[in-house]
């Protein structure tokens, strides 16, 4: 059975009350979205220790699900009245075709090379070379999944960077892939925070299907202390925000890895760092950039 999918713009005091509405009046589903993403106007949502977190952000996309026979314009009315709103005069319908997801979405993701040793291997799939590093990744809830340049500038740094007895931290873990392809590559003591508590139990997941060990927590819950590396691949805004308590983290000569940054994202990004790391060129992979600076 199809659905109907509906893209709704909403301003951040209409986001909330509306998206409770909607799944009262009979909405599927209803997920909000940053409608700046991408952009410089981008806003960050925290929730780390000590830093402010917006309410929410200024400009929503409120993506909502529908039955296929629903009455969209009668289900926002309904909705918007609810929450004491105007009803949304601009909206969007498409059509859903029914699917079957789990296969369509497996099929997206096949064995991923990220170096000659160094493989992403889906956990439907067989390992393509038995004598690589491989990876197996159930992508499950949580981003990362190797398939992203970001991810794959990351894990290309730590295949080429760790000597082996380092520690780290992954910063926004996401499915932990950082923080167990360091394992795997050496790293001594390898811990991954993240603010999303399902992400947390992905990392958990995936770090006993590879058979390493890995510690992955809330922020609040992380033990203080430094490390060798810090990565942090999550999106430019929130690294900015974030400077002094990443920058915290790594010890002196101790080196810091960012990503989730746009090419012309770059320098603004290591301006803010710059009073405490040394950095490298950045490394560009279709437009995404990756970071590398040792502390001074």
């Amino acid at each position: 059975m199809p659905w109907q999918s509906v893209r709704i713009l909403v301003d951040s005091k209409q986001a909330e009350p509306l998206s409770d509405a909607l799944m009262e009046a009979g909405a599927l589903s209803v997920s909000l979205e940053d409608a700046d993403a991408g952009t410089v106007d981008e806003t960050p949502l925290f929730g780390e220790p000590d830093h402010p977190t917006a309410e929410l952000w200024p400009h929503s996309i409120a993506m909502v699900l529908l039955e296929a026979d629903a009455d969209v314009a009668a289900v926002l009315a309904a909705a918007a009245e609810q929450a004491g709103i105007p009803a949304p005069a601009e909206y969007t319908v498409e059509t859903v075709a029914e699917q079957d997801w789990v296969r369509l979405t497996q099929a997206q993701f096949d064995p991923i090379p990220i170096s000659p040793r160094l493989w992403i291997v889906p956990t439907w799939h067989d390992a393509p070379d038995n004598r690589a590093i491989n990876l197996k990744l159930d992508p499950g809830l949580a981003f990362g999944t190797g398939s992203h340049p970001t991810t794959r500038l990351c894990l290309r740094w730590l295949d080429e960077n760790l000597k082996g007895g380092e520690t780290l931290l992954d910063y926004g873990c996401g499915s932990g892939i950082l923080a167990i392809a360091a394992a795997k590559l050496g790293a001594a003591r390898v811990d991954g925070v993240d603010i999303d508590a399902q992400a947390v139990t992905a990392s958990r997941d995936n770090a006993e299907l590879n058979g390493v060990t890995a510690r992955f927590c809330l922020p609040g819950e992380l033990a203080p202390g430094q490390y060798d590396v810090v990565v942090a691949n999550i999106l430019t805004n929130p690294l900015k925000g974030m400077a002094p308590l990443l920058a915290g983290r790594v010890r002196p000569r101790g080196q810091l890895v960012l990503s989730g940054i746009l090419a012309e994202q770059a320098e603004d990004v290591m301006k803010v760092y710059r009073d405490w790391f040394v950095f490298d060129s950045p490394e560009i992979d279709e437009g995404w950039v990756r970071l590398a600076g040792v502390k001074q």
